[in-house]
C-alpha cells in the first residue's frame, strides 16, 4: 500500500515498507502501529474465528471490538489465516516473500512451534528484519515465563523505586512494559532497515519486556552509585534524592487532580531564587537551612509546607501559568479528560476522532512524532479479515473466487 504524493516520490518515510504482523496485546501492536503512523503497509495476520485476543478481552459489547483494540491498530489492514492448517501456513509462507518486517510476540515457542522459527524464515526471505517482543531474555532462567506489563514493571525495577516511603511497591500508570517494549522494538527495526540498504541483508531483532524497564529506570543506578544502596521509594522525589520543592502540591479546587508538580532543579538555585520571589519569600533566599539543593531536600517537609500555602491559593492551571512563565518547572496534574478535551491537544493532532465502523466516532491519542515531510492520516483499526480480498489480491493474485473458497474451506 505505497503512498505516492503524486510526483513518484513517496510522500511517507515508510511508504515502501511491508509489514508482516503476528502480533496481539500491546507490546507487540503498539510497534506495528508506530510503523503505520510512519507509513508503513502494516498486515495484521489474525487467527480467523476471533482474530487477536485484544479485539474482545477488554470489550464492553460482546462481538464488537475493544476500544483497547482500536487504539493500538489504528491504520493498519487485517487478513485472516488459519496457521493450524499447512494451507494457511503456506499462504503466510507466501506474504513472508512480500514482506520488509516479520514481528511477532507470541507466548514463548508458540512462533517455533507454529513454523515460523528466524531460521524458517529468513530462508524464506534473507532480506526480512525478524522481530520478536518477549518477556524474559530467551537464554535467560526466565525464558519460559509469560509476561505482561505489570509483571515487567515488577522485574525491571520499576515498582522498587515507586511509591510512598515506606510503602508498598506501586505499579505506574504508563505501560512501559508494554508500550515502551513495541517503542524500542521499533527503534530495532528502523535501525536494521537502514542498515540493510547497505548489507542488502534482513537480521532478528530481540527485545526483552524486562530489559526495556530496566533501561527506563537506569537514573535509579546512578543513585545506587551515588548512595551506596538501591534508591527506596520515596514518593514523589527523583530516585537522586537531591532537591526540593520535589511533590504535587494541592491547588485550589479539592479535586482528585487538583495538583500540581513544582520541582526544583538540583544543578543549581536558579528555580529557587525565581519561586521565592513568585510566592514573595525573598527573605528566604539567605536562610542557611536552604541554601543549597541538597539543604532542601533535608528539609523537605518545610519546603513542601510553604509551598502549599501559596499553591493553595490558586487553581492548578494558574500555578503552573504563573510559574511557568517565570522559568520555574511546573505540571499541573491533568486527567486523561482533560488532557482529551484540550483544545490544543485537539488542533495539534494529539488526539484525533476515528470513525470505526460499528462504534462510530472514536477519539484516541494520536501518533507523538511530527514529520515535515512525512504526514499519515490516522484512520481507524480494521476489522477482523477486512483486507482479505485486498491483501491476497495485491500481493498473491488471488481472484475473488478463490479468496471466498479459502473462506468456504476455513482457511481464513
Amino acid at each position: 500500500m505505497e503512498q505516492s504524493n503524486g510526483t513518484g516520490q513517496r510522500s511517507t518515510a515508510l511508504a515502501a515498507v511491508k509489514v508482516i504482523d503476528l502480533t496481539q496485546f500491546e507490546a507487540g501492536t503498539s510497534c506495528t502501529e508506530a510503523l503505520a503512523w510512519l507509513g508503513a503497509d502494516v498486515i495484521k495476520v489474525e487467527e480467523p474465528t476471533k482474530g487477536d485476543q485484544g479485539r474482545q478481552s477488554s470489550t464492553n459489547k460482546p462481538g464488537v471490538d475493544s476500544h483497547y483494540f482500536i487504539l493500538l491498530n489504528a491504520n493498519k489492514r487485517s487478513v485472516t489465516l488459519n496457521l493450524k492448517d499447512e494451507r494457511g501456513r503456506e499462504i503466510l509462507r507466501d506474504l513472508i516473500k512480500h514482506g520488509d518486517v516479520f514481528i511477532e510476540n507470541f507466548g514463548p515457542g508458540v512462533i517455533e512451534r507454529l513454523g515460523f522459527s528466524y531460521d524458517v524464515v529468513k530462508e524464506i526471505n534473507p532480506r526480512i528484519i525478524y522481530a520478536q517482543i518477549k518477556g524474559f531474555a530467551p537464554d535467560g532462567p526466565y525464558g519460559n515465563y509469560l509476561c505482561f506489563d505489570m509483571i515487567a514493571q515488577a522485574v525491571g525495577g520499576s515498582l522498587a523505586t515507586t511509591g510512598e516511603k515506606g510503602g508498598r511497591p506501586l505499579k505506574p500508570g504508563p505501560t512501559i512494559g508494554d508500550t515502551g517494549s513495541g517503542l524500542h522494538s521499533t527503534i530495532g527495526i528502523l535501525a536494521a532497515l537502514f542498515q540493510r540498504q547497505a548489507t542488502g541483508r534482513g537480521q532478528r531483532i530481540e527485545v526483552s519486556m524486562q530489559d526495556v524497564v530496566i533501561n527506563f529506570g537506569r537514573m535509579a543506578y546512578s543513585s545506587l552509585e551515588l548512595w551506596g544502596s538501591h534508591p527506596p521509594r520515596n514518593g514523589n522525589q527523583s530516585v537522586l534524592k537531591g532537591s526540593a520543592p520535589s511533590e504535587c502540591y494541592r491547588c485550589k479546587g479539592g479535586g482528585e487532580n487538583d495538583y500540581c508538580f513544582i520541582y526544583c532543579s538540583r544543578a543549581n538555585n536558579n528555580h529557587w531564587k525565581r519561586l521565592l520571589k513568585i510566592i514573595d519569600r525573598e527573605d528566604l533566599i539567605d536562610y542557611p537551612d536552604y541554601q543549597t539543593p541538597r539543604d532542601r531536600f533535608l528539609h523537605q517537609q518545610e519546603i513542601d509546607a510553604l509551598m502549599e500555602s501559596w499553591t493553595l491559593l490558586h487553581d492548578k492551571r494558574e500555578v503552573m501559568a504563573i510559574l511557568g512563565s517565570a522559568g520555574i518547572p511546573a505540571g499541573a496534574v491533568f486527567d486523561t479528560q482533560e488532557l482529551r478535551d484540550d483544545p490544543h491537544l485537539r488542533k495539534h493532532g494529539m488526539f484525533v476522532t476515528v470513525q470505526h465502523p460499528i462504534r462510530g466516532e472514536f477519539t484516541m491519542p494520536g501518533w507523538p512524532v511530527r514529520m515535515s515531510d512525512s504526514q499519515v492520516k490516522i484512520v481507524t483499526s480494521p476489522l477482523l479479515g477486512e483486507h482479505n480480498e485486498e491483501v491476497f489480491g495485491e500481493l498473491l493474485g488471488y481472484t475473488s473466487e478463490h479468496v471466498t473458497k479459502l473462506k468456504a474451506e476455513k482457511i481464513i
